[in-house]
């Protein structure tokens, strides 16, 4: 696990760390003290993405994530979404160059 930064959500200071889907893709978990807190990003392989881009997952119980990530200043915003069928979910960008080598996921 690679840490970058700090992020409050949900009033819980949280830690930042990228991770690896299995496709190679980045995304992003926040820990807190006690261990894994919460997946800010999903992985959606039929979504065209740059290199830096994510999707983050802000919706149901990570409801606020992008908000959070934005005032963090983890990510920037870009004008895009993506329709899930239920949900909105936004296309952000990382203002960080991921690290090379992440924990890998399979979600």
């Amino acid at each position: 696990m690679t840490t970058n930064n700090k992020v409050i959500f949900k009033g819980v200071e949280c830690t930042i760390s990228y991770l690896k889907y299995e496709n190679g893709r980045t995304g992003l978990q926040l820990w807190d003290a006690e261990g894994p807190y919460a997946r800010a990003t999903i992985n959606v392989p039929e979504v065209t993405l740059a290199v830096n881009e994510v999707i983050i997952k802000d919706y149901a119980e990570n409801s606020g994530m992008y908000l959070a990530l934005l005032t963090a200043g983890i990510i920037t915003p870009t004008d895009k979404t993506i329709n899930l069928g239920y949900v909105f979910a936004p296309i952000a960008r990382l203002k960080n160059t991921p690290p090379e080598e992440g924990e890998k996921h399979n979600g």
